[in-house]
C-alpha cells in the first residue's frame, strides 16, 4: 500500500525524517518496502490560461494558440492537441524548460511560424500512465479554471513529497489506510494523533422521503448495513487536492462521487458504493443472497452468473450490486445522476473472498472486504464521505439515515499475565513499559497486581488472545531489543526432491557443455505470442491474465519459455554477442478454466537456445547430450505444421509415444519479428517428462572378447525419408549381431536425380559368443538391402 507522507501528516506529527521514519515502523511492525520519492525534475514550466486557438496556415493538424503566462504579451505555442480549449489553464513549458525524461525545450518552428514552448501532459509531467485521469491521459493536462496563473507547475500540481510503500499483513487490516498507518506512526514516534473531525453542515428534507428501508436477510453474511441519501448531485471533476491525493495513493481520479468513495477508503479503510437512486426499483434495498441462476451485468459491462451463496445488494428486482466486489451496470452513477443513495457496510470477510475468486474478480475494494474490519467504522466512513461531498459542493445531504445489523459497539475484555511476557519473549520488561505500550496504541489498560486488563478498541480486529497482546508489548519494546538465542530441540535434516536434484545435474551438464544460465520472469507480453507467430487456436494462447499487472509487458503469466530466450538472444545480438548458447529452467503455467478458479497447471521445462557459428546438429548434440545421461532413448518426428518453427529443419521426440519436447531451428518469420539476421536455434523439454522416463540403472558388461566386422552400405531414396526410420529399420533385422548404426554420408548432387538422395550408414556385426562368419553377415546384410527397399523403395548405389 502507497501511504503519501504528506497525506499522513495531517493526522500525525511527524518529527522525524523519512528513511528514519520508514525505519522505526519496520522496527514496530509495519514493513515498510521502500521510500518513494516523488519530486520531479521539472524546470521552468508554469501554469498558463489558452486566450486563443487560431487554425495553422500551412498545416492541418496543427494550431496555433496565445497563451497568457501573468508575463507580459502571451506566449505563442504551436500544438497539435485536439483536447485543449480557449480558457482552459494547462502546464506551459517556456524556452529553456527541462522535463523528467530529460527533454529541453527550445523555441522551435513548424511551417514557417515559430513556437516558444509547448504545453505538456500529465505524463510528460512524470505521472504513471495508471493514475492519469482518462480524460487528459492522451492530451494535454487541464488545470482549474481558478488555478493562478505564471505560477512554477510544481507549486500548483505539489509535484513533491514521498510516499511509504508499505507492506500490509493479512491480520492487520487497520493499517490498510492512511489513518491507521498514521495512529501507527503516532505510537511508534511517540507523538501526538489526530482523527479527521467529521461533521455535516447542512442537512435538508429526510430519508423516508427517499428511500423507505434496508434489510439485511442474512447477517451471517452482513454484520451492518448503513445508508445515506444524497440529492441535487453535480457530477463533475473533483477539486485538484483531492485528485492529487489520489493520484500520489496510486489511484486514479474518475469524477468527485467516485473520488470521494475512493479518498474515505484509502483514509479510514471502509469501502463504500454509491447508487444511483433513480435507477433502483421499490424503496428499499435488500442485503440477500443472490437467487438460483440469477445474473448481474457489473461496472466492467460483463455479465456474471451469480451462485446461491454469493451476497448481493438487490433492489425490488433485481441485484444492483455483488456486495464487497462490485457494483451493476444500470444503478451505477452516471452524468445524469441526481440522486444518490450512499452504501456503508461489513461484510463476511470469507464470503467476499470467496465470491472475488469465483468470479475472477479483485479491487481495491475486495481487497478491504476480504479482511475482518469491523463494523464499527461503516457509520464514521458514512458520515466521513457526505462531509465531503458537501465540502467540495458535489451534492446536498439529505437528513437522517437508515440502517440494519449491528451498531452499538461493546469492547472485549482481554487479559495479559505480565509473566507470560517474560516466558514468551524471553526479556524483562517492566509492567509500567507494557501499559504504556499498550495504551499508547489505544488499547486502554489497567494493571491490579496480577493480570493487565485489556478494552480491545473498535479498529483492531485482530487481538482474540493473549498471545496477541505479547506482541503488541514486544513490538512497541523493539524486537531488535531482544537477544536472539539458539533454537533447542531436534531437527531433521531437510533435502531436495528428486525433482530438484534432476534440474542441478541438468544444470551440471549444461554448463559443462558450455552452455551459460538465464533467468527470466515468469510474466510476458500477451504479444510474445504473436512474435513467435503461435497460431490463434493454439492452446498456448490460452494463458493467464493478471488483474494486477506490474504494466503491459507483464500482464500473462507464460505458457511457453521460448518468448523470453528469443528476447535474451535479440538483447545479446543487439549488443554484439556474435555467439552464445544459452539455457533456463522455468516453469509454464496452463489455467484449467478462465477465468482462474483453481490452482493451473504448472510445468517445469528447459528452453535450450543457441545461433552464431553453431547449427541444428549442434543443439542434437546437447540434447542426446543430456537424455543419454538419464538412460533415455528417443524417437524423432518430423514436424511440418509448427509455426514457430522451420518447416524444413525441426524435429519431435517421443518416449513410448508420448512427445517430451521439440526441437529445431526457429521460423524466419520469428526471427524478422526480432529484427534479427541471425540463425537461431531453440528446444524446450518436459523435465516432468525426463523425470518420469529415466532410467539410470545402469548395467555394466565386460569387454568384447570376439571382433566386429564393419560394412558399408549406400542406398539411394527419396528426400522425404527420414534417416531415423532407415536406422531404426536396419537395427531390428537382426538386434543380436548389429552392434551398432552410424549414418556417415547424405549426398545430393550429380549422378543423383532431383527428388532424391544417397544416405550411406556404416553396421558394426558382433557375436558375443564366437568370431562372426564372413557369410552369416553378408546374410545380414542383404536382409537389410532387402527391408530397405521393401519399406523406404532403396536401391543400392
Amino acid at each position: 500500500m502507497l501511504v503519501p507522507i504528506k497525506w499522513m501528516s495531517q493526522y500525525v506529527d511527524i518529527n522525524t525524517d523519512n528513511k528514519t521514519l520508514a525505519d522505526k515502523l519496520t522496527l514496530t511492525g509495519s514493513h515498510v518496502d521502500a521510500v518513494i520519492d516523488y519530486e520531479k525534475k521539472v524546470e521552468n514550466v508554469v501554469t498558463g490560461k489558452i486566450l486563443e486557438i487560431v487554425k495553422h496556415p500551412n498545416a492541418d493538424k496543427l494550431v496555433v494558440t496565445k497563451i497568457d503566462i501573468n508575463e507580459g504579451e502571451p506566449v505563442q505555442i504551436i500544438t497539435g492537441a485536439n483536447n485543449i480549449n480557449e480558457g482552459d489553464v494547462v502546464p506551459v513549458c517556456l524556452e529553456g524548460a527541462v522535463l523528467p525524461n530529460g527533454l529541453k525545450i527550445k523555441k522551435t518552428k513548424f511551417r514557417g511560424l515559430p513556437s516558444y514552448g509547448m504545453m505538456c501532459s500529465y505524463e510528460e509531467l512524470g505521472f504513471d500512465d495508471k493514475v492519469i485521469p482518462k480524460e487528459f491521459k492522451d492530451g494535454i493536462a487541464i488545470l482549474p479554471a481558478n488555478t493562478e496563473l505564471g505560477v512554477d507547475i510544481k507549486d500548483a500540481l505539489s509535484l513533491n513529497g514521498s510516499a511509504l510503500e508499505v507492506e500490509v499483513t493479512f491480520n492487520r487490516p487497520d493499517c490498510l489506510n492512511i489513518v491507521g498507518m498514521a495512529r501507527e506512526t503516532a505510537a511508534t514516534l511517540g507523538t501526538k494523533f489526530k482523527f479527521p473531525k467529521i461533521e455535516i453542515k447542512n442537512e435538508v428534507d429526510k430519508i423516508t422521503d427517499y428511500l423507505d428501508d434496508v434489510v439485511i436477510e442474512d447477517e451471517n453474511l452482513c454484520s451492518r448495513f448503513y445508508a445515506k441519501v444524497i440529492k441535487d448531485i453535480k457530477i463533475g471533476p473533483s477539486p485538484l487536492w483531492m485528485q492529487r491525493t489520489l493520484m500520489d495513493a496510486g489511484m486514479r481520479p474518475i469524477n468527485n462521487i467516485v473520488d470521494v468513495t475512493n479518498y474515505v477508503m484509502l483514509e479510514l479503510g471502509q469501502p463504500l458504493h454509491a447508487y444511483n437512486l433513480e435507477s433502483l426499483k421499490g424503496r428499499k434495498l435488500v442485503a440477500r443472497r443472490a437467487k438460483k441462476d440469477e445474473k448481474i451485468v457489473t461496472i466492467d459491462q460483463v455479465e456474471r452468473s451469480l451462485e446461491s451463496e454469493m451476497l448481493v445488494i438487490a433492489d425490488a428486482e433485481k441485484p444492483a450490486c455483488i456486495a464487497g466486489v462490485m457494483g451493476g451496470l444500470h444503478s451505477e452513477i452516471n452524468d445524469d445522476t441526481k440522486i444518490m443513495v450512499l452504501e456503508s457496510a461489513n461484510f463476511n470477510p470469507n464470503s467476499v473472498r470467496g465470491t472475488s475468486k469465483k468470479l475472477g474478480m479483485r479491487s481495491e475494494a475486495s481487497a478491504r472486504n476480504e479482511k475482518p474490519m469491523g463494523y464499527v467504522m461503516v457509520e464514521i466512513a458514512s458520515k466521513r464521505a457526505c462531509q465531503l461531498i458537501e465540502m467540495i459542493g458535489a451534492g446536498t445531504v439529505v437528513s437522517g439515515y437508515l440502517e440494519a445489523g449491528k451498531s452499538e459497539y461493546v469492547s472485549p475484555i482481554v487479559t495479559l499475565r505480565p509473566y507470560r511476557v517474560t516466558e514468551l519473549l524471553g526479556v524483562e520488561i517492566p509492567v509500567e513499559d507494557m501499559l504504556k505500550s499498550l495504551n499508547i496504541l489505544e488499547i486502554e489498560s489497567t494493571y491490579d497486581k496480577e493480570k493487565i486488563s485489556c478494552k480491545i478498541p473498535y479498529f483492531r480486529t485482530d487481538i482474540e488472545q493473549e498471545a496477541d497482546l505479547i506482541e503488541e508489548v514486544g513490538r512497541m519494546y523493539g524486537l531488535e531489543n531482544i537477544e536472539s538465542k539458539p533454537l533447542q530441540g531436534n531437527i531433521r535434516v531437510g533435502k531436495k526432491s528428486e525433482k530438484r536434484l534432476l534440474e542441478d545435474e541438468i544444470k551440471n551438464i549444461l554448463c559443462g557443455m558450455g552452455l551459460n544460465e538465464i533467468t527470466t520472469y515468469s510474466f510476458i507480453s500477451p504479444k510474445a505470442y504473436d512474435n513467435i507467430c503461435v497460431p490463434e487456436n493454439s492452446e498456448l494462447r490460452n494463458y493467464i491474465k493478471l488483474l494486477n499487472p506490474l504494466g503491459e509487458d507483464y500482464s500473462s503469466m507464460r505458457s511457453t519459455l521460448i518468448p523470453n530466450m528469443m528476447d535474451v538472444i535479440q538483447r545479446n545480438i543487439n549488443r554484439g554477442a556474435d555467439e552464445a548458447k544459452l539455457f533456463e529452467i522455468g516453469s509454464t503455467f496452463i489455467p484449467k478454466q478462465i477465468p482462474v478458479v483453481d490452482q493451473p497447471i504448472e510445468k517445469t521445462k528447459i528452453c535450450i537456445g543457441m545461433y552464431g557459428k553453431l547449427d541444428f546438429f549442434n543443439l542434437k548434440g546437447v540434447i542426446e547430450g543430456i537424455l543419454s545421461r538419464f538412460g533415455i532413448s528417443v524417437k524423432l518426428k518430423f514436424v511440418k505444421d509448427n509455426s514457430t518453427f522451420h518447416p524444413g529443419r525441426t524435429a519431435d521426440m517421443f518416449v513410448n509415444g508420448e512427445s517430451i519436447g521439440i526441437y529445431g531451428e526457429i521460423n524466419p518469420k520469428v526471427t524478422n519479428n526480432y529484427g534479427l539476421d541471425n540463425k537461431v536455434y531453440i528446444a524446450e523439454i518436459d523435465i516432468d517428462k525426463i523425470l518420469v522416463n529415466k532410467n539410470t540403472e545402469w548395467k555394466y558388461e565386460t569387454l568384447p572378447k570376439y571382433p566386429s566386422m564393419v560394412r558399408d552400405i549406400a542406398v539411394k531414396v527419396k528426400d522425404d525419408v527420414l534417416a531415423g526410420d532407415m536406422e531404426e529399420t536396419i537395427k531390428s533385422v537382426n538386434p543380436y549381431l548389429i552392434e551398432n548404426v552410424k549414418l556417415f554420408d547424405v549426398y545430393k548432387g550429380e549422378h543423383i536425380e532431383i527428388g532424391f538422395k544417397s544416405t550411406a550408414f556404416s553396421v558394426t556385426y558382433r557375436n558375443k559368443e564366437r568370431t562372426l562368419k564372413e557369410k552369416e553377415v553378408e546374410k545380414v546384410h542383404q536382409k537389410i538391402l532387402e527391408e530397405l527397399e521393401k519399406k523406404f523403395e532403396a536401391t543400392l548405389r
